[in-house]
């Protein structure tokens, strides 16, 4: 038995989707614990590309438990597109493959209406509805998937709500609301249809553990978009770093055996907010274009720059990573000359940690090592022995600054181009 949390080490977008996959076939149960669908997770089958953006991505698996727990809030439309979408390409979806959490918030019409309606540009959101579902569970007024599945119950909470959700929408955002009947008969269907699916996952989760079962707890976004410890603002509606798995799937914290954490070679970020180690140039364009960098939920072009040893040694600690999963180091191939930050300069003060304060960033400078890069492509390698000199040094580069062992490199988005260093489960 092993039970293993992955998380996003860095902005997000670190392919944890084709690094979940992989590890899914030892694992019995995988579990998504928060976020919404605002995340998407790429996976690239053969010539197949699938993109996940709530059911955990075990799902492509047959005989696996794919679970959505608590701590993720829900758009139902959205889920069961997706549902439909996999069973078309003849994937096993059923409530003895996924089951979701009747303590789920759902995603509403009018959280939808009013992200879109607010500055979405500035934060860099997905206008998704995630933030404002968010702010429903904490103000204990949300809409959770054991009421979705009970019309007379929805029918109560919507109207407990819905004339002061009416008043905001239409006369202080100054745009049209969902209309009421129109969107509790949507919502009523969409219940029936999820009902099959919807349980006490925690119990299911406890029964998987003391049966010996494997677990995989998949994260979304990075740990630098953690609504705690990221670079508030401009961060998610959800806590991203690894203790945030206890409490959105319903499992205490002696059960995790190990923690993964997903980073690439370099630094990409969606988005408003800090990055230090941005390339504004042609080099960010190079690593922009060679690496796909654009997001799997909404297409928007990802910010590139070089890898940042500051923002990785501030993840690190947070989710107090046992192992990393290095992605996109073929990326890098064909750069003479690779650069890393090690610390950020404010003035004359040296600083090996992330800042609290975002108005310290813009006026930052940067210390960086250069290390030799490689010529080489690296798509075909199997083995780490067979891996550039210069590519192997640059992987024990990072090992040593952040203390972690590297136990997966990525060299290419398909399944075969991985390279395991150490068996996790």
């Amino acid at each position: 038995m092993a039970n293993m949390i992955v998380v996003g080490a860095q902005w997000g977008d670190e392919g944890k989707g084709k690094v979940v996959d992989l590890l899914t076939e030892k694992a019995d149960l995988i579990i998504r614990f928060q976020g919404g669908n605002n995340a998407g997770h790429t996976l690239v089958i053969g010539e197949n590309k699938v993109i996940l953006h709530l059911i955990p991505s075990g799902i492509l698996h047959r005989d696996k438990v794919c679970i959505i727990g608590s701590g993720v809030v829900i758009d139902p439309e959205i889920l069961l597109t997706e549902i439909d979408e996999l069973t078309a390409k003849g994937h096993h979806v059923s409530p003895e493959t996924v089951a979701i959490s009747d303590r789920a918030h759902v995603i509403m019409p009018y959280h939808k209406v009013i992200d879109h309606a607010r500055d979405t540009e500035r934060i860099g959101t997905t206008g998704r509805g995630i933030g404002p579902a968010y702010e429903d569970k904490a103000r204990r007024i949300g809409i959770r998937m054991i009421d979705l599945i009970h019309p007379e119950l929805l029918r109560q909470k919507i109207d407990a709500h819905y004339d002061e959700r009416l008043e905001y929408i239409t006369k202080v955002l100054k745009v049209k609301a969902p209309q009421k009947e129109a969107m509790l008969e949507q919502l009523t269907m969409l219940g029936e249809r999820l009902k099959p699916f919807v349980t006490d996952t925690s119990l299911l989760i406890d029964k998987a553990v003391k049966a010996g079962k494997s677990l995989l707890f998949e994260g979304a976004q990075g740990g630098n978009l953690d609504m705690d410890y990221g670079t508030y603002p401009f961060v998610t509606s959800s806590n991203t770093v690894a203790g945030a798995a206890c409490v959105g799937a319903g499992i205490g914290p002696t059960m995790i055996n190990k923690v993964l954490g997903i980073c690439k070679a370099y630094t990409t970020r969606v988005g408003g907010g800090p990055f230090p180690t941005e390339l504004s140039d042609e080099l960010g364009e190079r690593l922009r274009a060679f690496g796909g960098e654009y997001g799997a939920t909404t297409g928007r072009p990802r910010r590139c720059g070089w890898l940042d040893l500051v923002a990785l040694r501030h993840t690190t600690r947070l989710s107090s990573m046992t192992h990393l999963a290095i992605t996109k180091l073929d990326v890098l191939s064909g750069l003479e000359t690779l650069k890393v930050a090690t610390a950020y300069k404010a003035g004359d003060t040296v600083m090996e940690s992330m800042p609290a304060d975002l108005e310290m960033f813009p006026n930052l400078e940067l210390v960086y090592d250069e290390l030799p890069g490689w010529e080489e492509n690296l798509s075909q390698v199997k083995n780490y022995a067979d891996l550039p000199p210069n590519c192997r040094a640059y992987i024990a580069y990072m090992e040593e600054k952040l203390g972690v062992k590297a136990a997966i490199i990525s060299v290419g988005s398909k399944r075969d181009q991985t390279i395991i260093r150490e068996e996790l489960f």
